[in-house]
């Protein structure tokens, strides 16, 4: 039997693959619409730096359906290159940046200084959790761990903007954000630690 989340899940694919069947004719490159959901998030970024936090919600969510085709756009296209995954992570970066720089500058606005820092924690530990990542993963295979990526973080923006509880979802992001990091660098410890004795075992 088909649950209710299952259904949803199938109703959103069949809905996604529609516009992608529709960008993919059209021919827009998945580079092309992984700049688009930047200039959106440009956008949500000046709503949220003037406290328009509600439309702000509004734009980060058509963001998201950017960033939710453009790699499957790159599979219907025959397109899906090293490049391309390297160009959509470090547009990524420029998008989380943008987004936390808007509520810098609207705390900065109304001289709420506790949520500037507050917010400036949080875009480091979004920062850091990537580049934490891709540092592990030069060294030891996989370091997809943690509380917080990319994906939940942008919905618990939504929820705050949408619902009027940016304060609650900053704290919550600023203590999971960063606790992702430490996590990552406790994983790489013990991951290294274990490669160095199974090297030394197997060189006696």
């Amino acid at each position: 039997m088909v649950t209710f989340t299952e259904r949803i899940g199938r109703s959103v694919g069949f809905i996604l693959d529609k516009i992608v069947w529709v960008v993919t004719l059209i021919g827009v490159s998945p580079n092309t619409l992984t700049l688009i959901g930047l200039v959106i998030n440009v956008i949500a970024a000046y709503l949220l730096a003037n406290g328009r936090f509600f439309e702000a919600g509004l734009v980060v969510i058509g963001a998201g359906l950017f960033d939710m085709i453009d790699g499957r756009v790159a599979r219907a296209m025959n397109s899906d290159t090293k490049f391309g995954a390297f160009f959509d992570s470090v547009i990524d970066r420029f998008s989380d940046v943008v987004l936390f720089i808007g509520l810098i500058v609207h705390y900065a606005r109304t001289s709420q200084i506790s949520y500037v820092l507050i917010t400036c924690i949080v875009l480091m530990g979004a920062v850091m959790t990537s580049y934490a990542r891709a540092r592990a993963e030069s060294i030891i295979p996989k370091c997809k761990i943690g509380f917080t990526e990319r994906p939940e973080r942008i919905v618990l923006l939504i929820v705050g903007a949408l619902f009027n509880r940016m304060a609650a979802v900053l704290w919550l992001m600023a203590i999971l954000s960063n606790w992702t990091v430490i996590d990552r660098i406790i994983y790489t410890w013990k991951e290294t630690k274990a490669m160095e004795q199974r090297n030394r075992s197997q060189s006696a």
